[in-house]
């Protein structure tokens, strides 16, 4: 595939990003209308892995509403984040304005974060949860976030696990609660067209731009990208819970979240890396 047909798929994905806002605004998925609770979107594991935040220059990637990177800001780090899509940028700057934190958001591709963050250097680096997903070429990513960091620096990746992706019901009406292998688990040979009428949140369907462009990639390929790029992988946690119910059979868990019956399996995978 060529660099042209990425950069159109990604400009498809910015368009589907911007239709997706105002629908994710409404729905009840990230509980803007009640008190905001940043903090739910994260699992215990990623503060232990994360360490203090206070005082610390932390970007969050692929931000979309920022209601992640609230979190951050929250616990005393200078916290900006950056997205592609010009409508998630704008509402969450609304959304940090009316939670009281000053957090920067910047629009941009997340292969020009150096050039529109004006070659400023973090001490945390922060992405995931649905984000690598739409990124064609990992190697490119990799090599962005090492300049992004200063040296010391760290990068903490929060991802569906590959496993998680490839699980999906047998098609057809009455589905039970088995689930099946749908789709490929590791990297395939190209971008994965998605009809993004009806995003992952409640609430209505998406007016406009519904195409949408998802790339697979598994662990290994992730973990390849960064140790080129010259970051050092310091820890990889796997969990079987997520922070909502993918679906209908999942059980919620002490923790808040929610995880399948047995059999045990991963559906999220935290990387530490160093620069």
């Amino acid at each position: 595939m060529t660099t042209d047909e990425h950069a159109r798929f990604m400009r498809a994905n910015e368009a589907n990003w911007d239709a997706r806002t105002p629908v994710h605004l409404a729905s009840r998925f990230y509980g803007l209308d009640q008190d905001l609770d940043a903090g739910r979107w994260f699992a215990g594991f990623e503060w232990a892995d994360l360490g203090e935040l206070s005082g610390r220059d932390v970007l969050h990637l692929q931000c979309h509403l920022g209601t992640e990177t609230l979190a951050f800001a929250q616990r005393g780090a200078r916290a900006t984040g950056l997205d592609f899509s010009a409508a998630s940028v704008a509402a969450a700057r609304e959304i940090a304005e009316r939670a009281g934190e000053d957090v920067r958001y910047v629009r941009a591709n997340v292969y020009d974060a150096v050039e529109a963050l004006e070659g400023r250097r973090f001490d945390v680096v922060y992405t995931g949860k649905g984000a690598l997903c739409y990124l064609p070429d990992l190697r490119r990513w990799a090599d962005v976030v090492v300049r992004l960091l200063r040296p010391g620096g760290r990068l903490y990746v929060v991802e569906f696990h590959p496993l998680l992706n490839s699980l999906g019901p047998e098609p057809g009406p009455g589905e039970g609660p088995e689930l099946l292998l749908r789709h490929d688990c590791l990297a395939g040979s190209g971008a994965v067209r998605r009809d993004a009428t009806h995003t992952y949140t409640d609430g209505p369907a998406v007016e406009g731009a519904t195409d949408s462009y998802e790339w697979m990639h598994g662990i290994s390929e992730v973990v390849n990208a960064l140790v080129e790029a010259g970051l050092t992988v310091r820890r990889l946690t796997e969990s079987d819970e997520l922070p909502w119910p993918r679906w209908p059979h999942m059980e919620r868990t002490e923790s808040g979240w929610w995880r399948l019956p047995e059999p045990r399996i991963p559906l999220l995978y935290g990387l530490l890396a160093t620069r």
